[in-house]
């Protein structure tokens, strides 16, 4: 089990590389037996973590530039470990799920060599390491939206390239001075965050930091104003493409927060707060009303998409154990909800060819079994109790209650707003009388569609009636994070903002 990082790394890449050599009408099956094993080998990570454990499991270093501190270094915590087992359990569903003709092999070749530097992203403790597969995820899924995309793909893979790339070269020179830093404090270098977290920063430095991060972190949430690559992006992208970035590439930026920003630099983490708290509301408000005026479905849910992560947001940057445990909850429930709710999208294009809310209407007639996957699948988006998306912002809000009273009132609206938008879709989508004669021939989901979306209903409701699986490791880890951050904090009001904000205590 020492080397199980590596394997959950490197075995989709060796598998695509083997995938050149299969024959084009068996790459389906292919991929769907290689994302399966790599499904499986997280479920091994997760039955081995021992959730008593705060600090890291399963850490392996090897030496790359011993130079200069350089090396590979990866290990998993409460937070790291169901995020990668949610980024293995949705690609394999995408792929499951796939519904392109066209250049399927190489599609399937691309998104494992995706699913490779996404779980590379998850699991680095070397901040070089990070840097590295954080922008090797621009590659794919830039091949991803300009091959697979619609009429104005190119433009949206090269706007979603050029934003991400330049804020994460502003994170580089971020992390170049702190191993600087590190380099006149100690006489060695090191970019590890293990030795980084020993190092207690003044207050300036912390600020000039967190902001290097900021920027990266906050193109690809994205956040406002930074954001409008993403519609674009959505809207472009296959279906395969929009469920990846919407499930897992933009939970990276929100985990960057809680894996380094909060533990390294705790003072800026703390006098940014209200600054953090108004773009995530920006995000939870102003989107969902764009969201509540797009025609086309895809748009639609891509902006609910960036008003969601403005809860999870909030939930981080309440900077105690409820908001942060219930900031990752709502990073895995936010990405199988919004994961489903592209491939249902995707269910109707594929019959259709449109996106466009108006073409449809009466479709629970004909396609009752969709009509209620679609409809479970809605409600939890909107956040009903019992459902995945439920726990997750609450627990958020929650947190962020002992922050702002009336900050959370507000953040609280993405319920209210979301069920607006979410539920005029949906009755104009299903319900009425079945008027176009092209929705009298589509055909209720079956065989793969059926497995696919029926195992993300199932996690949707499991998760919301039980979520105590995940969030026993998840408090151990965030726990820990908040006392590092109060030891770590150079201003006596910090720690005293800690201390009053954490003192609720766990989540039971």
């Amino acid at each position: 089990m020492e080397h199980i990082l590596s394997m959950l790394i490197f075995f989709p890449a060796a598998a695509a590389i083997v995938g050149f050599l299969i024959d084009k009408d068996s790459m389906r099956q292919f991929g769907v037996v290689v994302t399966v094993v790599e499904f499986v080998l997280s479920l091994l990570l997760w039955y081995y973590f021992d959730p008593s454990i705060a600090g890291m499991q399963f850490v392996q270093s090897l030496p790359l530039i011993s130079t200069y501190g350089i090396n590979y270094l990866v290990g998993v915590d409460g937070v790291s470990l169901f995020l990668i087992v949610m980024i293995t359990f949705m690609t394999m569903i995408a792929v499951i799920g796939l519904t392109e003709k066209k250049g399927v092999k190489n599609l399937i070749i691309t998104m494992l060599f995706l699913e490779m530097t996404m779980v590379g992203v998850f699991v680095s403790l070397d901040l070089i390491l990070f840097y590295v597969f954080w922008e090797f995820t621009l590659i794919p899924m830039f091949y991803v939206v300009g091959f697979w995309g619609a009429e104005k793909r190119f433009y949206a893979a090269i706007k979603y390239f050029l934003y991400t790339f330049t804020g994460s070269l502003i994170m580089l020179i971020g992390i170049l001075y702190f191993g600087y830093i590190f380099n006149q404090a100690t006489g060695v270098w090191s970019f590890s965050f293990l030795d980084w977290n020993s190092i207690i920063l003044p207050f300036d430095l912390q600020l000039w930091l967190f902001i290097a991060f900021f920027i990266a972190f906050a193109v690809k949430v994205p956040m406002f104003p930074f954001h409008t690559w993403l519609p674009l992006a959505h809207g472009q992208a296959p279906t395969i493409g929009s469920i990846i970035l919407a499930a897992v590439l933009l939970k990276m930026e929100t985990y960057g927060f809680i894996r380094f920003s909060l533990p390294l630099f705790p003072d800026a983490s703390v006098y940014f707060v209200g600054f953090m708290a108004t773009l995530g509301l920006i995000a939870i408000i102003y989107t969902a009303m764009i969201a509540y005026a797009q025609e086309d479905m895809k748009q639609m849910v891509a902006y609910s998409s960036i008003s969601h992560m403005g809860v999870i947001t909030l939930g981080v940057f309440a900077l105690n154990v409820e908001g942060i445990s219930g900031a990752v909850y709502l990073m895995i429930g936010h990405g199988i909800v919004s994961g489903a709710l592209f491939m249902c999208v995707g269910v109707l294009y594929d019959r259709r060819k449109t996106k466009m809310i108006k073409e449809f209407g009466g479709l629970a007639n004909n396609m009752p079994v969709f009509a209620l996957v679609y409809g479970i699948v809605l409600m939890a988006s909107i956040g009903l109790p019992l459902t995945i998306g439920f726990i997750g912002e609450f627990l958020s809000l929650l947190g962020f209650f002992k922050y702002s009273p009336f900050l959370t009132f507000l953040g609280a609206l993405t319920i209210v707003l979301s069920a607006v938008y979410m539920l005029a879709m949906y009755k104009r989508t299903f319900f009425g009388k079945l008027v176009k004669l092209e929705n009298k021939s589509m055909k209720d989901i079956f065989g793969r569609e059926v497995v696919a979306l029926g195992s993300l209903v199932v996690l949707i409701i499991a998760l919301g009636i039980y979520p105590k699986v995940l969030l026993d490791p998840l408090n151990t880890t965030v726990t820990q994070l908040t006392k590092v951050m109060e030891i770590k904090a150079v201003n006596e009001d910090t720690k005293e903002k800690l201390r009053a904000l954490n003192s609720i205590g766990e989540v039971k």
